[in-house]
C-alpha cells in the first residue's frame, strides 16, 4: 500500500523536522506529542523554519502553507489509527520507546512500518514490545532533518526485507540518500565514527594540547568537516553525546567509550551547548 500519511511520535528537534520534511514533500503527516505546548512550539519551528526558506527562494509562500495545512497534530496516540507510516521521534529512553511501539502496535494496521529514528538504541530489543517485529525498523534522520541528506535504515534481527525495501522508497520520497545498516549494533554507522572522534576530540581539549576552538579548526581544514567537534557537541547538545557514550560503555562493556571527565564536569554543571548557552567554547 503506497504511504499517503506519516505519523509523527515526538515533536522534538527531530521529530519537527521530520514532520516539516515530510508535509514539503507532500505527505499528510499526524504529529504526536504529549502537551499541546510541545505541538505549538513544533509548528512556530517549522513556520520560521519555512519562512526563511520563502526568503531565500527556496520556496513559495503558498507552498509554505500548503505544507503547514497538511500537518494535524495530537496529544492521543490513538489519532494515529489511519496513518500509513510511523516515525517514533521520543527521548533516547529505551523503556519509554518500547512503551510507545508497544501501543503503536495496538493502534495501528497490521501492515503498516514502524519506524524508530533512535541514533543509537538496539531496534530489535524496541521491536520486541510489539507483535509485529518483521514490521520494525531504524529510520535514523541528522539534525536538522529538513537539510541533512541521509538517512540510516537500520535492520533488527527480524526485520523483513520487505521492509527494508519500503523504507529505501520512502527516503526516495523523502529526497534523502539512504545507508542499510545490516546489523543491529550500538550506533548503527555514523556514531559508531563519531563518538571516538568526539571522546578523543574532549581527551585533547582536557590534556591542554589546543584549544576547542583550534581543535576544530584542525578537523574542519584538515579533514575538511563542515563543523569541528565542538561546534558540533554545542549545536546538538553536550548531553546527546554523553547519553550516547554511557549506552555505548554498558552495550560494548568497553571503557574505551567512557565518557571523558571534563564531560561529566558540563552535564553535572549543566552546560550542555546550545541549549544552555554555555558549552566547549567556554571551558578554561
Amino acid at each position: 500500500m503506497a504511504v499517503k500519511t506519516i505519523g509523527v511520535v515526538g515533536a522534538g528537534a527531530m521529530g519537527t523536522g521530520i514532520a516539516n520534511l515530510a508535509a514539503m514533500s507532500g505527505f499528510e503527516v499526524v504529529l504526536r506529542d504529549i502537551e499541546e505546548r510541545f505541538l505549538d512550539n513544533s509548528k512556530k519551528r517549522m513556520n520560521a523554519f519555512m519562512e526563511k526558506s520563502v526568503a531565500r527562494n527556496k520556496m513559495t509562500a503558498d507552498e509554505k502553507e500548503a505544507a503547514l495545512n497538511r500537518i494535524k497534530t495530537t496529544t492521543d496516540l490513538k489519532d494515529l489509527k489511519d496513518v500509513d507510516f510511523v516515525i517514533e521521534a521520543v527521548l533516547e529512553d529505551m523503556e519509554l520507546k518500547k512503551s510507545v511501539f508497544k501501543e503503536l502496535d495496538e493502534v495501528t494496521r497490521d501492515d503498516v512500518i514502524l519506524a524508530t529514528n533512535t541514533s543509537s538504541m538496539s531496534i530489535t530489543e524496541i521491536a520486541a514490545a510489539t507483535k509485529r517485529p518483521e514490521c520494525v525498523a531504524g529510520f535514523h534522520f541528522f539534525n536538522p532533518a529538513q537539510i541533512m541528506k541521509l538517512v540510516e535504515i537500520v535492520r533488527g534481527f527480524n526485520t523483513s526485507d520487505e521492509t527494508v525495501d519500503r523504507l529505501k522508497e520512502i527516503a526516495e520520497q523523502l529526497n534523502k540518500e539512504y545507508v542499510v545498516v545490516n546489523k543491529d549494533t550500538p550506533g548503527f554507522i555514523v556514531n559508531r565514527v563519531m563518538i571516538p572522534h568526539f571522546i578523543e576530540s574532549i581527551r585533547l581539549l582536557e590534556e591542554g594540547v589546543a584549544s576547542a576552538e583550534d581543535i576544530d579548526k584542525a578537523v574542519k581544514f584538515g579533514l575538511n568537516y563542515p563543523m569541528g567537534p565542538f561546534e558540533l557537541q554545542d549545536y546538538a547538545g553536550v548531553d546527546i553525546g554523553y547519553h550516547v557514550m554511557e549506552y555505548f560503555r554498558k552495550e560494548f562493556d568497553d571503557t574505551r567509550f567512557s565518557p571523558p571527565l571534563l564531560l561529566k564536569q558540563m552535564m553535572s554543571a549543566g552546560r550542555f551547548g546550545r541549549k544552555s548557552g554555555a558549552g566547549f567554547y567556554d571551558y578554561e
